[in-house]
């Protein structure tokens, strides 16, 4: 699409990259969701692959450049999705890994993260502070900064996901994805609206950490003072001017969802399509739950971005009362 950092040659190419282990994830319509949900509704799987997220699809052009270039190391912050992924990408090219990440991160995802052999400091405060963080060993170290969103490898990485949705001509009109810093939704927007312009992509985003959405409707960078939300991973506070201007271009509308319409989503995964799903995961199926009129009679694609849940929170969030339905 023109206009857009993002090139779809390049997009192509990617996937003679990225190992073969992250690529052509399940898309199939789940049609026990369908009677909850008054729509026809086809999930895009990214949680079955090494690191239970999308993420790698970037990491392995950020890690497959890095070691093409001789560098020794690199470092990321991460909520934990992009911190696993950067380390089973850059382990397997002889890179050290470092990830910076909130000491009040998941659990479960920290422990994978060091699992995976990378060298893991822990910062107070939120997913801002590290940022900051490792951008201040960057520059004491001399070695490359992952920036998610930002580097381009990270959203056209993403957008692989994008060329896999429209190989043969969509039988679906919408496309929900989760945002967060946008990697996900201008890779795959940018795919989608260049191939199946008709096609509907609307961006979710948990009312507790609306910066990226707020920014999209005003059209301006909107920083947020604080976020709160079970959806660790999409929960930042200060967007990137660059991916604002890309999802501008490639995004028809951006919406929130409350929280309890998270943990409702889950809740449906689970029983209807028997996954177990992080937060983040589940802001498409929300969005339905949100508003059903408007998707009544559509063809939906949600896209599934991650399974790495605190498995002591999750049972308290699925144990819960149903919500909408569910």
């Amino acid at each position: 699409m023109q206009g857009t950092r993002l090139d779809t040659g390049r997009i192509r190419a990617a996937r003679r990259v990225i190992d073969p282990v992250f690529l052509d994830t399940p898309l199939y319509r789940c049609e026990a969701l369908e009677p909850g949900l008054g729509c026809a509704v086809s999930i895009k799987l990214e949680t079955a692959n090494p690191v239970r997220s999308f993420k790698a699809r970037g990491t392995e052009l950020v890690a497959s450049l890095l070691a093409g270039q001789g560098a020794p190391a690199v470092v990321c912050a991460s909520a934990g999705n992009l911190g696993q992924a950067l380390a089973w990408s850059g382990r397997g090219r002889g890179l050290d890994v470092t990830v910076v990440a909130s000491r009040f991160a998941t659990a479960a995802k920290l422990d994978r993260i060091r699992a995976l052999g990378a060298r893991l400091e822990l910062v107070d405060g939120d997913h801002e502070t590290a940022r900051e963080r490792a951008a201040a060993v960057a520059r004491r170290d001399g070695i490359r900064l992952v920036e998610d969103s930002l580097d381009i490898e990270t959203c056209e990485g993403a957008a692989t996901i994008g060329l896999e949705l429209v190989r043969t001509a969509p039988s679906f009109d919408t496309v929900l994805v989760a945002l967060g810093g946008g990697a996900l939704a201008t890779g795959v927007g940018h795919v989608v609206k260049a191939a199946a312009p008709e096609v509907e992509v609307i961006c979710v985003q948990p009312l507790g950490a609306p910066a990226m959405t707020h920014s999209w409707h005003r059209r301006r960078v909107v920083s947020t003072d604080s976020a709160n939300t079970i959806a660790d991973g999409v929960a930042g506070r200060h967007p990137v001017p660059a991916v604002l201007d890309d999802l501008l271009l490639v995004a028809d509308d951006a919406v929130l969802v409350r929280e309890e319409s998270i943990v409702a989503g889950m809740r449906l995964l689970l029983h209807h399509a028997g996954l177990v799903v992080e937060p983040s995961a589940a802001l498409g199926i929300a969005a339905i739950l949100e508003d059903r009129d408007r998707f009544a009679g559509r063809h939906v694609v949600t896209v599934v971005c991650g399974s790495n849940v605190d498995v002591d929170a999750y049972h308290r969030w699925v144990g819960a009362a149903p919500v909408h339905g569910s």
